[in-house]
């Protein structure tokens, strides 16, 4: 039971993570301190995403599974728990791409607004 409690509690930190990356830009519009941690992190979901590596949380919870006497799963955690919610037929790999372009694109033009907002900002201080 321990290693099911741990596996889900690995699938809860991997959700977390993942969610990080998407909206973490947001959380920086009220937090000064928040690019410093929620760039490296979006930079390795992009880097995940586009490479097709699963993440090393992703073996550890399907380890952990295993241990549990549970089924673990091929494949990567958004492909095993998100996109069957999201787009029961599947998804194919161009889709992905478009869908990584989207994110990585409204997250550069929050932070490029950032950036004007602070600059400009600096500028009538002056």
């Amino acid at each position: 039971m321990s290693y099911r409690l741990a596996a889900d509690a690995v699938a809860l930190v991997h959700l977390a993570f993942v969610v990080f990356v998407l909206l973490g830009a947001l959380l920086a519009l009220k937090w000064r301190w928040i690019p410093w941690v929620h760039l490296p992190t979006a930079a390795w979901g992009l880097f995940n995403q586009l490479s097709g590596r699963a993440c090393p949380l992703t073996g550890i919870e399907s380890a952990l599974r295993v241990q549990a006497g549970e089924p673990g799963y091929a494949g990567g955690f958004i492909e095993h728990y998100l996109l069957d919610a999201l787009y029961p037929s599947g998804v194919p790999d161009e889709v992905q791409y478009v869908l990584s372009a989207a994110v990585f694109t409204t997250i550069t033009s929050i932070y490029a607004w950032l950036h004007l907002r602070h600059w400009r900002s600096r500028r009538t201080d002056a």
